[in-house]
């Protein structure tokens, strides 16, 4: 299981493989894309984070506070080829993100200005390790009636890995058999759909998607 040492220490970056297709950021590129988003932030405001993914269930980052939320604008997609992680170059996988349209059911954590740029970079080196996502800052509405900025990581739809099809029908199959050096990518999808039953969050294309997995025939498609 992902844990904020292994992290911190930098042993989960280094796990990864630097690919043609996928290259693997450095810890200093990593640092400075933080600072660069970061500059662009209201000091007024603090920094909400928004989860859609793995961060709802495993944050591994300290907050002040935790509600769920709605990022309208942006959807649920698993649209980016997955090549390592939790797949591998000879059976690639998908890697969720977020697309332009719609909206998303998530959950947001505030961070303390206290140690914003250490807990930040936990999670820039945990969603930035080979540079497929574009960090930007997007209202959410809150479960309490608020509208607050909120940082997220959607997809970047320039990188060579991103795809354009990510219907049910075309990354089912790929995301029943996938796995890699941190687990199966059917694993991720189940334990999204789990998490979002947990915080009583809709997302029917989660849901229609878990569905056509678990519909998918077990064994290895190499063989």
């Amino acid at each position: 299981m992902l844990t904020r040492e292994l992290i911190r220490t930098g042993t989960y970056l280094d796990s990864f493989q630097d690919l043609p297709e996928q290259p693997r950021w450095s810890a200093q590129r990593i640092e400075s894309s933080m600072h660069e988003t970061l500059a662009q932030r209201d000091p007024a405001q603090p920094v909400w984070l928004f989860a859609y993914g793995s961060l709802i269930w495993n944050p591994c980052l300290r907050y002040e506070e935790t509600q769920r939320a709605v990022l309208p604008g942006w959807h649920r997609s698993f649209c980016i080829r997955l090549l390592d992680g939790r797949a591998n170059v000879q059976l690639p996988g998908r890697m969720l993100a977020l697309q332009a349209g719609g909206a998303t059911a998530g959950v947001v954590f505030r961070l303390s200005e206290n140690d914003l740029a250490d807990e930040l970079l936990l999670v820039w080196v945990r969603e930035m390790v080979h540079g497929l996502y574009r960090p930007i800052w997007a209202s959410a509405d809150l479960a309490d009636g608020r509208n607050v900025p909120t940082l997220t990581f959607v997809a970047d739809t320039t990188h060579p890995v991103y795809e354009r099809d990510s219907s049910i029908a075309a990354t089912s199959t790929i995301i029943a058999h996938a796995s890699g050096h941190l687990g199966s990518n059917r694993d991720y999808l189940l334990q999204l759909e789990s998490a979002l039953k947990q915080y009583e969050l809709r997302d029917d294309y989660i849901a229609a998607l878990a569905a056509a997995v678990r519909a998918q025939p077990t064994g290895d498609l190499t063989s």
